[in-house]
């Protein structure tokens, strides 16, 4: 349905601003759990934004400098992938490609190897799966790496699935369960009496209900209400992405550097990124960023060098003041919830957040979403 279809009178049990990929995951959840009248509004089409740009990593494991709350949210969406990428076969047919095969951390200097060696101890102490590797081993199990490696780690649980199939497996999902989606629309204000939600104004009418989730990614902070209200601080983060073709393929695990990545894909594409840039709304690769990309990517493995570009193209991951997402209820307003600015974590966050908030509005106040909350830090006031 798009926004030629008007909505005004139209009434919703629960209204999900944006459809990327937190937006169909949460309308989904919500509806498999007997919530039926939903409907999810987004400003363009489904999944065309940071989802679509991501690389589909699902690896808390290899960037994380520390285990506290963040860490374990990470961990606990991850393993929910096996059980949720099966789930989505089954409804849609389609195989989100979810790759097990794990991830490679490399280092080429003291101090890379004094950052993997730290992250090994600690993750170790804490009982997490890794393995410490020579120069060797490494490149024994991918001969492609660079000669001059020093050292790697490999997480075993930290994995790849293919986030454009996913999107086309969510959206294939909420059509099937009955999920009311209507795109080309733009959520105008949220409408709120007496500190409690009404409903949302949008480009094709009102849209009348008690919950809104707010789902919208970098565009959180634009939306408005009837009155004042404090809403989360959400900006753009550039990222940039390089897509080679690599057949036969180049690796089978993804390989990280602390400077870039590569990300294999089953039908020959080797995906290389990325940069991180404040540069607003500017959604562009530039001649700067793709040099950057190459440039570590061949650090990582010469053989890039050879490899023929295919496809070039950024995103705008949307992050808060302090890198961690936005998620529950405000308590400023009744039946607002958020589910919004999970930066580079979109992908790995989905399934979990999904759950937590079809709990947080079944049931109310949820544990594991205290130190995510909209209430934990100054929000900004619109109207």
């Amino acid at each position: 349905m798009n926004s030629d279809e008007k909505l005004k009178g139209h009434g919703a049990g629960v209204a999900i601003v944006g459809g990327g990929v937190i937006g169909l995951a949460v309308a989904r959840e919500l509806a498999r759990r007997d919530i039926r009248d939903i409907t999810l509004i987004e400003r363009g089409n489904l999944g065309t934004e940071a989802s679509f740009a991501a690389a589909g990593m699902i690896a808390p494991q290899a960037e994380a400098d520390s285990q506290d709350q963040f860490f374990n949210l990470l961990c606990r969406s991850r393993d929910l992938y096996p059980s949720f990428a099966e789930s989505l076969r089954d409804e849609t047919g389609i195989d989100i490609e979810l790759e097990t095969t794990g991830t490679l951390y490399l280092a080429f200097s003291e101090h890379d190897q004094n950052e993997l060696d730290a992250r090994y101890d600690w993750q170790t102490q804490a009982g997490l799966p890794v393995e410490k590797l020579s120069n060797l081993e490494a490149r024994t199990l991918e001969a492609c790496i660079a000669p001059n490696v020093s050292g790697a780690l490999r997480f075993p649980l930290d994995i790849q699935v293919e986030n454009r199939r996913l999107l086309a497996a969510l959206s294939n999902s909420v059509e099937k369960l009955g999920v009311r989606v209507v795109t080309g629309t733009n959520v105008e204000s949220i409408q709120i009496d007496r500190d409690r939600v009404t409903g949302v104004q949008t480009s094709a009418g009102l849209v009348s209900t008690s919950t809104v989730v707010v789902a919208a990614g970098t565009w959180t902070s634009f939306i408005a209400a009837n009155r004042p209200i404090s809403i989360p601080k959400v900006e753009p983060v550039r990222g940039q992405m390089v897509c080679l073709t690599a057949i036969p393929q180049l690796t089978r695990h993804v390989i990280y550097s602390p400077r870039g990545y590569l990300v294999p894909r089953k039908d020959g594409r080797l995906l290389s990124g990325s940069t991180s840039e404040a540069a607003g709304f500017a959604k562009a690769a530039t001649a700067g960023g793709i040099e950057s990309i190459l440039s570590h990517a061949n650090e990582i493995s010469p053989s890039v060098s050879g490899l023929p570009i295919a496809d070039l193209w950024a995103g705008l991951r949307p992050r808060t003041t302090d890198g961690l997402p936005v998620l529950g209820a405000c308590d400023e307003i009744e039946g607002l919830i958020y589910a919004t600015g999970h930066y580079r974590n979109g992908i790995l966050l989905a399934p979990f957040t999904a759950q937590l908030t079809a709990d947080a509005i079944e049931r109310g106040p949820v544990a594991e979403l205290a130190p995510f909350s909209p209430n934990r830090f100054s929000l900004i006031n619109v109207s």
